[in-house]
């Protein structure tokens, strides 16, 4: 058990709460690294961060905790992070849907457009980070699984999830155009 911890966890037990920034002081900044690993925004770290040790004061986690502050820290930081990436995930997969259903309402598409569109695409994957590139084309063009794809590449799940969804954020604008030709 990390003694320093301890020593914090005693102090904001006994309702000192220059603990509070000490702990803050500590953490925040590898926290906020950390988060990073799995998300690739800074700005959207740091959020996340402050949401954490907002509500460890405000809920007084502290107190259910004997001494080991940082490795709850770390877990919830990873937790929350792809929790938001899942939210975010979602959400552009539900605007892609969105696109899709109206192209398809359209009778009029025009193939040479489409051909066209899918040269760009093709353009932008190629534009891709190396490894962003290759879990893409193995989940998306080859059609593996997470899992397979980890094997593959030898990384773990977690990092092809990562992989995977930045290259989704960086191909964004093309994504209907993804879903569209998966389906054709």
């Amino acid at each position: 058990m990390n003694s320093r911890d301890l020593l914090l966890s005693t102090k904001l037990k006994n309702g000192d709460t220059s603990a509070y920034k000490e702990l803050f002081d500590i953490y925040y900044m590898p926290l906020c690294i950390y988060s990073l690993k799995f998300n690739d925004s800074f700005q959207q770290s740091e959020d996340i961060v402050q949401e954490i040790f907002v509500k460890f004061w405000k809920e007084k986690l502290y107190l259910r905790l004997n001494g080991v502050i940082g490795p709850y820290l770390f877990k919830a930081v990873k937790n929350n992070t792809l929790m938001q990436l899942r939210k975010e995930s979602k959400y552009i997969f539900e605007e892609i849907e969105e696109e899709v259903l109206k192209v398809l309402d359209d009778e009029s598409i025009d193939m040479l457009t489409l051909e066209e569109d899918k040269k760009k695409l093709f353009k932008e994957v190629e534009g891709l980070p190396t490894k962003s590139k290759e879990v893409f084309k193995a989940i998306v063009l080859d059609g593996l699984k997470y899992k397979e794809v980890a094997e593959q590449f030898d990384i773990s799940i977690n990092t092809v999830k990562t992989h995977y969804s930045r290259a989704l954020k960086q191909l964004r604008k093309s994504l209907k155009l993804i879903v569209f030709l998966l389906l054709i």
